[in-house]
């Protein structure tokens, strides 16, 4: 609309005061040129600062979790427990309890089709995010958990990475267990 105007007006000076006529594409790059200088200016003013836009991004996750769909998740949730706590809601996923030799129950959320590799994962990323949230051990050596533990599901060791864990019978709020391996004399 202003490329019209400005269009017209430079078409009416020129049969005014005998001017030259610009044509559409000169009007255009000008004012192009003005927006992109003009932008470049507002990006300036308009930047936050990385800490700010983290504080601006956290405030509104926190609001998100005060929803009732939401309401399960801790404080300090991440986009991740978002994503899975949507996709429980939809049924896409599923939560598997793992129960620890101390009696605590860990809920792990996974996808419908996870293998038990995932589980793993999921139990990886949910004692990382734990510790992070609660401070306590820096470092776990996942390698070394996984030689000394494994998960059994009524009696039955997962021991196959790649079987999907609905092959083993495994559905929604089933309960999984993390054992400990008996060593071989």
């Amino acid at each position: 609309m202003e490329e019209e105007q400005r269009a017209g007006t430079a078409a009416a000076g020129a049969a005014e005061g005998g001017q030259s006529v610009k044509n559409e594409e000169e009007v255009k790059e000008e004012d192009v040129t003005h927006t992109a200088t003009q932008g470049e200016e507002e990006e300036d003013e308009d930047a936050l600062p990385h800490s700010e836009i983290l504080d601006i991004f956290e405030e509104g996750l926190a609001r998100l979790v005060q929803d009732p769909l939401l309401c399960d998740l801790p404080i300090q949730v991440t986009l991740e427990e978002v994503n899975s706590q949507i996709a429980l809601e939809y049924g896409q996923a599923m939560t598997v309890r793992v129960l620890k030799a101390d009696g605590e129950v860990m809920p792990i959320v996974v996808v419908q089709n996870a293998t038990v590799l995932d589980l793993k994962k999921a139990i990886r990323r949910f004692m990382e995010l734990k510790q992070q949230r609660e401070g306590g051990v820096k470092h776990i050596s996942w390698r070394y958990v996984w030689r000394t533990y494994h998960l059994v599901f009524q009696g039955e060791k997962l021991e196959d990475d790649k079987m999907r864990l609905k092959d083993y019978g495994i559905r929604n709020r089933d309960e999984v267990t993390f054992m400990k391996r008996l060593r071989k004399k």
